[in-house]
């Protein structure tokens, strides 16, 4: 039986490692935020730039802690099996982030995309390890299939943290799950794993040394870190900007200010919508209702506008929200505050931090437990709205339940 080599690690290199996934996990998470609204051929580009960040992440922080990987004898890696794994990654996440962006997102989806995520983790780790030279991974069926159940539920879990609401807190929050993810796979895996000596280098393939490997995976980190700086100021810095417009147009959006932009005709608000509340004095009961503005929403280069009674529901996505009109997913300029204040004199309710709801739409509502779910027609890939527990007694006022 073949003796196995002493195995150690370096720990500041362990540690540069997490944040190296921690950093990739955030950057391509924030990218894609709002990318479902945009255009496909945009969209394609938003994925595809954020499919390079998540996999490069995850072939970085491999191999940063390969980097780390301390044994009694000196080893070197293969060149274009090392290419290819980094490949598989980049590849497979891509497929996982275009499932999450061009097909309606249904639990199933986000379940499918987070498991081939986790998936993909494995392929590059193990694909990696097999570019080992002058030394070699052992391992079996049982610990590839022990290494692969940790990173399909924690991905899983990292993608459906991070779209199950596309805010701020789910973003970060879904970044850490998805470096969790990345380095509990890798160390379950070493620590699953042997290494033997080979006594002798591949007789084909290039050879890469731990030097020049270490120079490229300095680079492809420089531009991790580069787009984590830049994507980090873009993230926190419109919050701020957008929450005193959201303010300032509530009493814009009010019918009869002075100074009100022309509005765009469009029909009365239903009449199941719920009464204004207490604290604004109710219009006298000989003027005729208002005319209300329609609500933007972009198409094609174009601002086109819609009739706010034809809207079921509005969600938060990024700094911008989501119309769902007609069996549409419509791009919004509004952030959800602006949105909600806008359209409140419509009869629109926040359900939910995320989610505006038209009650003139809902279907059924449910009770579960101290929260709620509002059930939603024409609107396909949000049939379900939660609705929180704050807001429970609102809506279910509103609805008359």
């Amino acid at each position: 039986m073949q003796a196995m080599l002493e195995v150690s690690h370096n720990g500041w290199l362990v540690i540069a490692a997490f944040a190296v996934a921690l950093m990739a996990g955030f950057t391509g998470l924030s990218l894609t935020r709002g990318a479902s609204a945009l255009p496909p051929g945009r969209r394609k580009l938003v994925v595809a730039l954020a499919s390079a960040i998540l996999g490069g992440g995850i072939w970085s922080m491999h191999f940063v802690a390969m980097l780390g990987l301390q044994l009694p004898i000196l080893f070197y890696y293969d060149a274009l099996v090392t290419l290819i794994s980094a490949l598989v990654a980049i590849l497979v996440v891509g497929v996982a982030l275009l499932m999450l962006h061009f097909l309606p997102r249904t639990p199933r989806v986000i379940l499918g995309a987070g498991a081939l995520v986790g998936l993909g983790i494995v392929a590059m780790h193990f694909i990696g390890m097999e570019a080992m030279r002058i030394c070699r991974a052992v391992y079996d069926a049982w610990d590839v299939a022990l290494s692969s159940a940790v990173s399909v539920a924690l991905s899983a879990a990292a993608i459906a943290v991070a779209y199950g609401a596309r805010t701020q807190r789910n973003i970060l929050l879904g970044a850490v799950c998805f470096a969790a993810a990345v380095a509990a796979m890798h160390f379950a895996a070493m620590s699953l794993t042997d290494f033997a000596a080979t006594g002798k280098a591949a007789a084909a393939g290039p050879a890469l040394s731990n030097e020049a490997l270490a120079m490229g995976v300095t680079l492809a980190v420089f531009v991790i870190c580069g787009g984590f700086v830049l994507t980090g100021v873009s993230f926190f810095e419109p919050r701020t900007q957008s929450a005193a417009p959201a303010e300032n147009a509530a009493p814009a959006a009010q019918p009869g200010q002075a100074g009100q932009a022309a509005p765009i005709a469009a029909p009365p608000a239903p009449s199941a919508a719920p009464p204004a509340p207490e604290d604004e004095p109710p219009a006298p009961a000989a003027d005729p209702p208002p005319i209300l503005p329609g609500v933007p929403y972009e198409r094609e280069g174009r601002t086109l506008f819609a009739p706010r009674e034809r809207i079921a529901a509005v969600r938060a996505e990024g700094h911008y929200t989501i119309l769902y009109m007609d069996g549409e997913k419509l791009f919004c300029p509004w952030s959800i505050a602006e949105a909600e204040a806008r359209l409140k004199p419509s009869g629109f309710l926040r359900a939910h931090r995320s989610y505006l709801i038209n009650p003139a739409h809902v279907t059924r509502f449910e009770r579960t437990r101290d929260k709620g779910l509002c059930h939603l027609g024409g609107a396909p890939g949000l049939e379900r709205v939660p609705v929180s527990r704050s807001r429970l007694p609102i809506v279910r006022e509103a609805l008359g339940v």
